[in-house]
């Protein structure tokens, strides 16, 4: 444990051991864990190339409801070697299968109020099918996949923990109508 000085609380949990990252300069991966707000514009140019014929960017933002259910924010954990390794494994395949030029995946933890983003990723590729593809199946993929964990807390105090693979594509809770 390291010492805070308010408490001792595990590193993982830590704001000032952030940011975490992964990156693998030769095929332009950046991956980021961070407490500190997502910043779009950095993203999209770290991605950009000469090369690219389309460069596609997704903010994955916090809203004020969620199944007819007020939301005040969220707030997101992460455990972060498994959840690097993770979306590093899902960047490379991605750069593989879709012939990609760069990709950025961010994703902010601790507390996301409404209207910020909580996860950007940004693709770059040498035309423009190849990176919608890229982007929303990488988009699925850390959402499936990567170990962060979401607390979605509502204005009337309640709170529930939610894995990202607890949901479907359109938002909904597995399982439920």
């Amino acid at each position: 444990m390291t010492s805070n000085s308010t408490s001792d609380i595990p590193s993982h949990l830590d704001p000032t051991t952030y940011p975490r990252t992964a990156q693998d300069p030769a095929l332009n991966i950046h991956i980021s864990l961070t407490y500190n707000f997502l910043d779009a514009s950095a993203a999209l140019a770290r991605v950009s190339s000469p090369s690219a014929g389309a460069n596609v960017l997704f903010l994955g933002t916090t809203r004020n409801t969620f199944e007819d259910r007020p939301v005040s924010q969220l707030s997101y954990t992460a455990y972060p070697p498994l959840a690097l390794k993770t979306l590093d494994e899902i960047a490379h395949d991605a750069v593989a299968k879709h012939e990609l030029l760069g990709i950025v995946i961010a994703h902010r933890l601790g507390t996301v109020p409404i209207s910020e983003a909580s996860i950007v990723i940004a693709v770059s590729a040498g035309h423009r099918g190849a990176a919608w593809r890229a982007g929303e199946e990488v988009l699925e993929l850390c959402k499936e996949k990567a170990e962060i964990w979401k607390l979605e807390e509502f204005t009337d105090g309640e709170k529930e923990w939610r894995a990202n693979r607890d949901r479907d594509a359109e938002g909904r809770v597995v399982g439920e109508q």
